[in-house]
Formats: structure tokens, sequence, C-alpha cells
């Protein structure tokens, strides 16, 4: 994936339908709206800390935002962001990365749901809100994010954020909450590739995937097309050694009446782990439309795992996600998609050579 240089982001957040009453309005939304994608670069975490940010940029901002009457207030950022419509700046948000992003064949798409645990609210009977988010992990961008339904779970959300992306040429990876059907079929009607964990919950298909592996791995893989991959690792006091084992043209045997879309192949990964003396081993199973190439399926699963230790790593660390007491209507959600923008800018600054959490102390101190 290749980013197209100079693309400015407020033409497409332009377009966003202003919720307020013209009468009451004492500020443009395109300047509330870039103060606080400026601010949430620079690490503030709430409505306070944005009005901050802005009084103390105030000349900086005066150049190229009009200001009419100066910087709102922390109200103000409050209450329009409770009123923007979040499918609108999901849709303006989608419409940027597509504007800027050139997706490569092979890239792995990571799909995976995360908690804004603070955005709880006990008085209003308001429950945490579960974002799940697309992240592109060579290149570490978020791709796009949908709010999961409150009186729903991942299952729904993630049909409707593939529904939205791009993935042509591309190997989606789920963990097994995503492993149905239906987004199976979703996957491989846009010409990606998917990997999925595949875990009891499923039933006859994971018993009758665990059966081929113990047969073929006793019989050493007799009649069996398959391959196979290895890696080992040493660091901070623990060894561990994965063993990639990947079988393909097992359609008649798993998939006789073709319910899965593209069902190609299964893999199993068997960790083996050394640390303080105690050795654990740890084996998981996956479904596959990729044909058999154990190393190509290994690279994917532990690229799967970039979203947690790169993009919820950063939302919680450097922009304390976790931390954050903003509830109200459709503000959490909308200020998570500010953080995701904040990410993306973050991660593609590439002039200085730092960690996020520095780049956003030489973003508050250096206008440029």
């Amino acid at each position: 994936m290749k980013l197209k240089p100079k693309i400015t982001i407020a033409d497409h957040f332009a377009v966003i339908q202003d919720p307020r009453v013209d009468r009451t309005k004492r500020h443009k939304l395109i300047d509330i709206m870039t103060i606080a994608v400026c601010a949430v670069i620079c690490g503030a975490d709430g409505w306070v800390a944005v009005e901050t940010y802005g009084c103390a940029k105030y000349e900086w901002l005066k150049t190229f935002l009009e200001l009419p009457n100066g910087i709102p207030s922390h109200d103000t950022f409050a209450r329009v962001f409770a009123q923007i419509n979040p499918q609108q700046f999901q849709e303006c948000f989608l419409s940027w990365m597509k504007s800027i992003q050139k997706i490569t064949d092979g890239e792995v798409v990571a799909l995976d749901g995360k908690t804004l645990r603070g955005s709880y609210d006990t008085s209003s009977d308001q429950s945490a809100i579960i974002m799940v988010s697309a992240w592109a992990t060579t290149n570490k961008l978020v791709l796009g994010q949908v709010k999961v339904d409150e009186k729903s779970n991942e299952i729904t959300a993630i049909p409707e954020l593939l529904k939205v992306l791009e993935l042509s040429g591309c190997i989606v990876t789920i963990d097994a909450i995503g492993c149905q059907k239906e987004i199976v079929k979703l996957i491989t009607q846009q010409n990606a590739d998917y990997v999925i964990a595949l875990k009891k919950n499923q039933g006859n298909l994971y018993d009758e995937v665990e059966k081929l592996f113990s047969s073929g791995i006793a019989t050493r893989f007799e009649g069996i097309a398959h391959s196979t991959y290895k890696t080992e690792e040493t660091g901070h006091g623990r060894h561990e050694i994965r063993n990639y084992v990947m079988f393909s043209q097992i359609e008649s045997r798993l998939n006789p009446d073709s319910i899965w879309s593209n069902f190609n192949s299964v893999g199993m990964v068997e960790s083996v782990r050394s640390f303080n003396g105690e050795t654990t081993v740890e084996t998981r199973y996956f479904i596959s439309s990729l044909e058999s190439d154990a190393k190509q399926f290994g690279n994917s699963i532990r690229s799967h795992w970039g979203i947690e230790n790169s993009l919820h790593w950063l939302l919680d660390v450097a922009l304390r996600e976790d931390d954050c007491r903003i509830r109200k209507d459709n503000a959490p959600q909308n200020f998570a998609i500010l953080r995701h923008i904040a990410v993306n800018l973050l991660t593609q600054e590439k002039r200085r050579k730092r960690g996020i959490k520095n780049k956003q102390f030489l973003a508050a101190m250096d206008n440029k």
C-alpha cells in the first residue's frame, strides 16, 4: 500500500451535515473539527484539553481557519460532537482513506474489536462501546471502523465493516468470532482471501479439522496435499517455536456441499513456549481460502496480532483511550474516529524517527 502525497483531509470532512440550528452557530463546523483533529494528534484526550490546545495555538490556527468568534468552548466541542452523525463521520473517514491508499496484493487486513472502557455510563444505563476496526498491518493504517450495536455483538458489526471496505487482493484475518459463513462469503465477494481462527464453538467443523490433523500427522501426511513452516524466536528469557502445517484440497472432506465460500485449506499452529523453566504447548486451527502455503499462512497469523500490538496498544498507551470519560450521545464514537485519524497521521509521519508519544509532543510544540 502506497500513500499518495499532499492529500487534504478537510475536503473529505466538509460534507458532514451540521447538526446545529443556524441561529445558534457562532463557529464554523470545519473549524471545530479541524481544531479537534489537531488537538488529538497532540495528545488531547477530552474536550477541555481540545479547547486548551485551541487557545494556545490560536495565532497559528488563525492562519488557515476563519475562527469568526475565536476558539470554541469545551462545551461547544462536546455539544457538537455529541450531535454529529457518526455514520456520516465514518463515511468521510472512509472517503479520505480511499483517496490516499492503494492496497497491494497480499496486504494483511486484520479485523478486531476493542472496548472503549471509559464510555460506559451507569447513570443512563449505557454500556461501554465496542468498536470493530480494520487495520492494514504492513502499513499501519486504520482503514475503517464501525460501532457494535449495544444489543448485538461483533458478528453483526464485522459484515457492516466489510461492506464498506475495498479489500481486493488482501488477506483478511479475523479471530474465531468471525468464523461465520456470511462473513466468509462477503470477503470472497470482494476478491479477497481469508484466514480465520476456528474454535470449538463451530462444533462439527472443529472436530473434523482436529481429526484430520491428528490423522495426517500420525501418517506423516500420506495422501494429503500439505506444506509446513517453522519459526523460532528467543528473547527476554523466552524461547518459542512455532510449527505451521497447512492442508489443501480438503473441500470434499470438510466442505462437500460448498457451504463455505472458497474454503481451500485448513491450517494448524503449534506453539511451544519455554519461560522460566516451564514449557507450554498450544495448538490452534484456522480455515482459509489460501492455497497450501504454510509460510504465507504463518505470516498472516503473525501479522494479525499487529492490530493488538500496534493499533490497540497505541490507542491505550499513547492516546489513553481507556481513560477517556467522554460518554454523551454520539461523542464516544466520534472521538474514537478522531483517535483513528490521529493514529493514521502520526504513523505516516516519517520525517522524524520518533515513537508516537514523542511525535505527539513534537507536534504540540512545533507547528510545522
